[in-house]
């Protein structure tokens, strides 16, 4: 088994460009399978193979696991950074998903340019997640199941692995007799995953002995499909959003077949640093798509939300609490906004030839635009600038003493402009999410 492992990953190697190797090591018996086979081969010590360990926190013992995580690499003359990350439940997402977003992004941040990171999963975990995401209602790309390879940070994402069994990488570590880390959260079949691994795998194979060869199968077709849909969908998107890709046009993206519309919704989210919604929210999404006009429909799942304005689709993260009664002092400095935005002025070296008073909309503000007639509520400058409702709150206004004389870098007075003119420069305002 040693040597078929061996095999495998050393044809891996043969098969990649020559570049830097980072296991990701948990001390379980899968990475402790890979790091260990990976030590033995030349052509990954001379990758510079290096590992890292997250310590999540979430248990008593993660300090001990750490500490045997450095050992057994130093045992292997392997250098191994131990990442202490903290685990935000707040966000609705459950205990597997949040541990996994923050498990990744600190991984993420630790890639070197170019370095790929190397995961332990197994063609077992594959056909597990290839049930999760059937149960979950995915399609034809979730169905394909976890990538060999893909982009990842400041390099690539590897599963080596991937051709390999459970039952091979347990062989492996009790003929080498390696020491690994046993989590009991591993065990706690309250959890999606090792629910569907100790309770349902065990009978599905007891009446099909070939199912996760199956299973496999099926997910390789879904791969091939949804590779096909590729083609046609990402030649939808660019007629679909707007040039900033920041929506999409609603009528147009329900006019799509269901295979082309899931996919295009998904990848722009991702693509926007937001998830997916469930098959549920996908319907609702659809259903507010024909909203009487006038309506603001906004669908809400962890860690997005979606709005539906102006014949649109526009994507954000969850709003932020923002104090109305906001304040601030500027004189031409960047400065952060409560909605995590900024402003500044265009010439970063200027400075006003006195602080403006910042604050934020209260209800019923006017400004006489320079160059206008006509005194203006900003209610309808914001409407008429189609500015959307989400960022209007968090819009700074910047009063000279008690007069409004700019609205950010939308609309001023004549008296803004003066003052501005001597600055020689004007507000920029980026808002946030």
């Amino acid at each position: 088994m040693s040597d078929a492992l061996l095999q495998h990953l050393l044809a891996g190697l043969t098969a990649a460009p020559p570049v830097a190797l980072c296991v990701a090591f948990s001390g379980g018996p899968d990475s402790t399978a890979l790091l260990h086979a990976l030590a033995r081969l030349p052509e990954a010590r001379a990758r510079g193979l290096r590992a890292l360990h997250v310590d999540h926190g979430l248990h008593p013992d993660s300090g001990r696991w750490a500490r045997h995580c450095r050992n057994f690499c130093a045992a292997l003359a392997l250098p191994c950074d131990v990442l202490r990350v903290q685990v935000d439940t707040g966000k609705g997402a459950g205990l597997e998903a949040a541990a996994r977003e923050v498990r990744y992004a600190a991984l993420a941040a630790q890639l070197s340019e170019g370095e790929w990171l190397l995961l332990g999963h197994h063609r077992d975990d594959q056909a597990e997640t290839v049930l999760l995401k059937l149960l979950r209602g995915a399609g034809p790309d979730a169905l394909g199941g976890m990538h060999a390879l893909r982009p990842f940070g400041d390099g690539q994402l590897w599963r080596p692995m991937l051709g390999c069994s459970r039952q091979q990488l347990r062989a492996y570590v009790d003929a080498h007799q390696l020491e690994v880390i046993d989590d009991p959260s591993n065990t706690d079949t309250r959890l999606a995953r090792n629910h569907l691994r100790r309770e349902i795998l065990p009978r599905l194979l007891q009446h099909w002995p070939q199912a996760v060869d199956s299973i496999l199968h099926s997910a390789m077709l879904s791969r091939a499909a949804a590779e096909a849909l590729r083609v046609s969908w990402t030649t939808a998107l660019e007629d679909l959003q707007d040039p900033l890709g920041d929506s999409l046009d609603a009528k147009g993206w329900l006019a799509l077949k269901p295979a082309l519309r899931e996919p295009l919704l998904d990848h722009w989210l991702h693509a926007r640093g937001l998830p997916a919604p469930t098959t549920a929210q996908r319907r609702q999404i659809e259903f507010q798509c024909a909203a009487r006009p006038g309506r603001m429909p906004c669908v809400r799942w962890a860690g997005a939300e979606l709005h539906i304005w102006k014949g649109r689709l526009w994507a954000l993260p969850p709003e932020l609490a923002i104090d109305p009664e906001w304040q601030a002092s500027w004189q031409g400095e960047p400065l952060a906004l409560p909605d995590s935005g900024t402003l500044a002025l265009t010439d970063i070296d200027a400075r006003l030839i006195a602080p403006l008073r910042l604050r934020l909309r209260r209800g019923g503000e006017r400004i006489k635009p320079a160059g206008d007639a006509h005194t203006r509520e900003l209610r309808d400058l914001f409407q008429q600038a189609l500015l959307p409702p989400w960022r209007r709150a968090a819009c700074p206004l910047l009063y000279a003493g008690d007069e409004l004389i700019a609205v950010a870098d939308r609309w001023m007075t004549e008296r803004g402009a003066a003052f501005f003119d001597l600055a020689g420069s004007r507000p920029r305002w980026q808002p946030g999410r």
